[in-house]
């Protein structure tokens, strides 16, 4: 259950991450709610996995997550670019991710 709390607490901080971009820096009225609403949920599910899971993991795992769905949605449907610096680094966060989820002790498997 604490991965499902997780996987939706990553998805709405992108939905309300994306919703920041499209709100023109708080400029337009409904993407500002949505970012609003987005961060809403997105903290309450994350305070329920901290209900199984250390804060640091919770937080690593949900920003890292987090960095790299935006920055694909981001090239996706803003059109920025990832140069190869850019691309390495989040190879690193993802490979974070793998060996906290393979060998930590830590997270509830």
């Amino acid at each position: 259950m604490p991965y499902l709390f997780l996987a939706i607490a990553v998805i709405f901080e992108t939905i309300g991450t994306s919703a920041m971009q499209a709100s023109q820096q708080f400029s337009r009225f409904w993407p500002s709610v949505l970012v609003v609403v987005g961060y809403g949920i997105s903290f309450y599910f994350m305070a329920l996995t901290l209900r199984y899971m250390p804060v640091g993991i919770v937080y690593a795992l949900w920003s890292g997550l987090g960095i790299v769905l935006i920055a694909t949605i981001g090239y996706a449907v803003f059109g920025q670019k990832l140069d190869g610096p850019a691309l390495l680094g989040l190879g690193l966060i993802i490979a974070g991710i793998a060996v906290i989820q393979l060998f930590s002790s830590t997270t509830s498997h």
